[in-house]
């Protein structure tokens, strides 16, 4: 599985529209309106990279109001509740 954030620049009026519009592209998961330098951040997941290829660059990139991006693949994934899971099973 490879998990991906995408970080977008997104021009005035279009963060809601587009929003909604990226959730209903197969592998996006998650979209989330940010303060900051950026606008937009999506959490990708796909089988493979080929995939994330076609998402960004065909899918992505057809959008209107997308004024720029920044893709970030993540190489491990760290959250409570995978400590918590470890907790559970009385892993040291």
């Amino acid at each position: 599985m490879v998990t991906a954030i995408i970080l977008m620049n997104v021009e005035r009026g279009r963060v809601k529209p587009l929003a909604d519009e990226l959730l209903e592209i197969d592998g996006i998961a998650e979209v989330y309106s940010v303060a900051g330098p950026y606008d937009l951040v999506a959490i990708v997941r796909v089988k493979e990279h080929e995939t994330l290829n076609e998402l960004v660059t065909e899918h992505m990139a057809g959008l209107a109001g997308i004024t720029a991006t920044e893709t970030l693949i993540a190489f491990r994934s760290f959250s409570k509740r995978d400590l918590g899971m470890l907790w559970d099973i009385g892993v040291d």
